[in-house]
């Protein structure tokens, strides 16, 4: 069976503009990476890191009101981390943190290469490990109250964020547990679950069908955002298309 390396979604982290153009500059040059955003400020991540699933960010030190490594700290499960400073001296800082690499500002493309490179082997061998462990035992446990409800990720029809909570979609029930939908995607196969709008997240393996902005999964409708379309139609569609 051919393992398909998914491209990793990054997130730059930087208070300068110009530094955040370089990095997005140099991250585009790259085809196993996609830019998921900017961020100007460690507050501004934080909320983004936990509404998106992010596998790398690029992540500067000195920003105001909360610092690049005061952030990856506090960090509840870590993306993998290139740090991004003009500063030499926050090296062990950075490697206590076990971050990926470590640039110095001005940054050049070979050094830039070398540092993705380096997160890209890591990442790999994460994704081969979870891939193994999910195929091997596709059940999970959902919380409700005081009881664990034994699952089996492959029943999932799709996955419907509500603000703190999410809600897991059955054919015959569905469950409100208290989990973020980023830590939701992280712990179920990337190539069996897709996230087709901020809200949703499905599993490819029960589409109905696809029309126009919406896709159908057991008779319900559900939108996909105009950013997603492109990439489900790729990733899924187009693979098994029989007629033109």
């Amino acid at each position: 069976m051919s393992y398909t390396i998914p491209k990793m979604k990054c997130l730059i982290i930087d208070d300068e503009p110009l530094a955040r153009f370089h990095l997005k500059e140099l991250a585009d040059q790259i085809d196993f990476l996609t830019v998921e955003g900017t961020c100007a400020t460690a507050l501004e991540a934080d909320a983004k890191v936990k509404e998106t699933a992010i596998d790398l960010l690029f992540l500067d030190i000195n920003m105001p009101y909360l610092n690049g490594l005061d952030f990856l700290e506090q960090l509840e499960n870590p993306p993998l981390c290139i740090l991004t400073t003009a500063y030499s001296e926050y090296a062990l800082e950075g490697f206590r943190l076990q971050v990926a690499d470590y640039l110095l500002k001005p940054i050049a493309f070979n050094r830039f290469y070398q540092a993705v490179n380096r997160a890209q082997q890591q990442f790999i061998i994460s994704e081969k490990a979870k891939k193994n462990t999910l195929m091997d035992d596709p059940y999970l446990y959902v919380r409700q109250s005081d009881s664990f409800i034994k699952v089996s990720w492959i029943d999932i029809l799709y996955i419907e964020s509500m603000q703190n909570y999410t809600k897991i979609h059955f054919k015959d029930k569905s469950l409100v547990i208290h989990q973020t939908m980023k830590a939701i995607e992280e712990s179920l196969p990337s190539d069996h679950f897709f996230r087709i709008h901020k809200s949703y997240l499905i599993n490819i393996t029960h589409i109905d069908m696809i029309s126009g902005g919406r896709l159908f999964i057991n008779k319900t409708e559900l939108p996909i955002s105009r950013t997603r379309k492109e990439e489900l139609l790729n990733q899924v569609v187009y693979k098994k298309l029989i007629s033109k």
